[in-house]
């Protein structure tokens, strides 16, 4: 037998997890400040490039990229080596995802508070980082199967397995998702329209909480958690099932977030079908992970590590049997929309993400630095002001969230609306924003003592930059299956076949979800009087999309009666089909929007953008006295136009070198002439003048238009 020497990388690893450290502190800090603001709004002191609209992308991707990212990365360069027997195989390849990876945070760090956004939830970073993404994203992967063609361990053991369903599936996520046209530097339109550019998003933005948040995590939790514990994984058979039923199903359940909206019906009830089939192999995987430490309970009383584990686990089963829950349209009609979710979302990403992340630098940094960790009690100080911060964040907000569903609802003994104006709701729940400021107060100390502790261990003990190990070379010869599961096991040993499985696997939920919504006509009716955006309004919309308003104001209205009563009409898929991209937003902090035009006058829309509290008593909107300032971008609008008629938008040849410039000035005396009527001077070449342009024409092309099913 050919013995072979050598050394583990673990320069690359303690990078990874000082970025985390650093990176999630940041994040924690950009989200306290966001839900400071939703109780108190002057917190921006009225400085644009913090309000709430721009650092909620801000935050949602540092906390998912930044921190969790680096956290990923650092726990498969450690695993890896060590799964595979064998070094990374580039350490050109491993440091160029380090510092590419910290320059595209950077990147977003600095151009989302810019308001450089696409609004994609989880994919708002524009076109230029796009690309970097994408080349970064694909250096990691070639360094991945690189890693693992070159092992000496000829069986892949679980956590590679959803290593390599990570690094393929992101790719064809973003690619997909990305196809983007550029309109300038950091200005692109999606190539996607209205109904369409929302199934690619939510199967997108689905599928990246799928396979960016969970699969490399559960590929972590498979080897940390059994490596702490020192106990082998509960069930083989269990993590075979779990692996497979779950990159099959997961891909499919993205529609679950479009309930009730103009998307067809046919793709909600796929959703929605897929995600309650999840509850079966997610719940595999947490019974998994939990019967790992049968017998061993003294141990994880006694050892930090292992109590953020098992918490994080249990967070992990209970976020994945509420997520199906949610995707019920009963609860759906509920929760959609409300604080709810926003609830959901913090107690998987706190207690799933963030308890294994710190579970696997209280792991490593001993490890790396050949000391013991400098305080177990400190850690244990952590993890009870973690839980609290849990606990202090997700109760007040499931309670703002079921208050805000069931007072958007109830309708009195005379069948009215018996809360019609949708302030009493904020009201109602401002108090438990402030509960929740306090929660992430305490999770934030926690990560703190974290890093205090981490230091101290580090300077405790002595780095060790390459690990020695032996290990006999790779047979060649393919071994003869054996035992019940032979088949996997042969499996095992063939990571390229096993990589095309895995494909094919994510590959079918969404070819059969999207491709009918393109080739389908039927699928997007649409409605003859509905018109492109004027110049006027493109660059309006364009600002509404800057300033992050989608944030908190949707733009769909759902077939129900307590919604029709407040806001107007039902929304229909034809009302978007010039929509690049889809504004229907996720959560209502202020009131729906599709049927704004022609609501309120000009003056009303100038006054509450300066001041909303003067027009909407007790609102937690911001201000924003600077669109009245500052002057209109029209050097951009050529641009822009052309962009939006490559992508589909029937704009007129030569309509943006001269016509357009000409019908933006008309339309913006009208603006400023309706506005002198309110009593309010306000110059045409002012950036408000586009938003009032914008707002006031939302839901008015449609007002008693006929639907037809002709092509676009």
């Amino acid at each position: 037998m050919n013995i072979e020497t050598f050394k583990y990388d673990n320069r690359i690893v303690r990078a990874f997890a000082i970025a985390t450290v650093i990176w999630g502190i940041v994040g924690m800090l950009v989200g306290l400040l966001a839900a400071v603001e939703l109780f108190f709004p002057g917190a921006n002191l009225n400085f644009q490039f913090i309000t709430f609209g721009r650092i909620r992308p801000l935050h949602t991707n540092a906390v998912i990229f930044a921190f969790v990212g680096n956290g990923m990365f650092m726990g498969i360069y450690y695993s890896l080596q060590r799964l595979c027997k064998a070094r990374m195989f580039s350490d050109f390849l491993s440091w160029f995802n380090f510092w590419g990876w910290q320059l595209i945070i950077v990147g977003a760090a600095l151009t989302l508070p810019l308001g450089f956004t696409t609004s994609k939830e989880y994919a708002e970073l524009e076109w230029p980082i796009k690309v970097a993404i994408a080349i970064v994203w694909i250096a990691f992967s070639v360094n991945l199967f690189g890693t693992i063609v070159k092992r000496r361990e000829k069986h892949m053991y679980v956590a590679i397995w959803f290593f390599i369903s990570t690094a393929v599936t992101i790719t064809v996520l973003h690619v997909v998702n990305s196809m983007t046209m550029p309109a300038g530097l950091f200005k692109s339109y999606s190539m996607y329209a209205g109904v369409q550019d929302a199934l690619v998003q939510w199967w997108y933005g689905h599928n990246a909480v799928a396979f960016f948040l969970t699969t490399p995590y559960l590929g972590l939790m498979y080897y940390f958690l059994p490596k702490a514990a020192g106990r082998p994984i509960f069930s083989y058979r269990l993590s075979i099932i779990h692996f497979w039923a779950l990159v099959f199903l997961y891909i499919w359940a993205g529609p679950h977030h479009l309930l009730y909206t103009a998307l067809p019906d046919w793709a909600q009830s796929l959703g929605m079908v897929f995600s309650l089939m999840l509850i079966a192999p997610s719940w595999g995987g947490m019974l998994n992970g939990l019967l790992t430490l049968r017998g061993a309970w003294d141990k994880v009383r006694q050892d930090p590590v292992l109590k953020f584990m098992v918490a994080a686990v249990t967070a992990y089963g209970m976020a994945t049997l509420e997520g199906p829950l949610m995707s019920i349209k009963t609860v759906n009609s509920l929760s959609h929309y409300t604080d709810w979710t926003i609830a959901h979302v913090h107690g998987g990403g706190l207690g799933w993400n963030g308890f294994l992340t710190f579970s696997m630098l209280y792991y490593l940094f001993p490890r790396l630095y050949k000391t013991q960790l400098w305080s177990t009690k400190l850690a244990n100080y952590h993890f009870w002001l973690g839980m609290l911060g849990i606990i202090f964040y997700v109760v007040p907000i499931y309670v703002a969230g079921i208050t805000e569903g069931l007072m958007w609802k109830q309708f009195n003994k005379d069948g009215f609306l018996q809360y019609p104006n949708f302030l009493e709701s904020i009201v109602q729940v401002v108090p438990m924003f402030r509960l929740r400021s306090i929660g992430g107060t305490l999770y934030l100390l926690g990560a703190l003592l974290m890093a205090y502790n981490l230091y101290r261990t580090a300077k405790a003990g002595q780095f060790e930059p390459d690990t020695e190990a032996q290990a006999p070379a790779l047979e060649k010869a393919p071994e003869a299956p054996q035992g019940k599961y032979s088949f996997h096991r042969l499996l095992e040993g063939k990571p390229m076949f096993f990589t095309v499985l895995a494909i094919v696997a994510i590959l079918v939920g969404g070819m059969v979800e999207i491709i009918p919504m393109f080739l389908i006509q039927a699928n997007v009716p649409t409605i003859a009087s509905v018109k492109p955006y004027t110049p006027l309004e493109v660059l309006g919309r364009d600002l509404y999309i800057r300033e992050g308003c989608l944030g908190c104001h949707s733009q769909m209205i759902r077939p129900f009666r307590s919604e029709t009563e407040r806001y107007g009409d039902y929304s229909k898929a034809g009302e978007y089909v010039y929509d690049h991209p889809f504004l229907w937003g996720s959560e209502r902090k202020g009131p729906d929007l599709a049927r704004e035009g022609g609501r309120y006058p000009d003056a009303w829309h100038f006054n509450h953008m300066d001041d909303p509290r003067a027009t909407s008593p007790g609102s937690i909107m911001p201000r924003y006295s600077w669109l009245l300032t500052q002057k209109l971008d029209r050097e951009s609008l050529p641009a822009r136009l052309a962009a939006l008629r490559r992508v589909g938008v029937p704009y007129p040849a030569g309509f943006e070198n001269g016509p357009a410039q000409k019908d933006l000035d008309a339309q913006a005396a009208k603006v400023v002439a309706n506005l002198k009527s309110g009593s309010v001077t306000c110059d045409p070449d002012k950036e408000i003048v586009a938003l009032i342009a914008y707002l006031q024409r939302l839901g008015t092309d449609i007002k008693s238009a006929p639907v037809t099913t002709a092509a676009k």
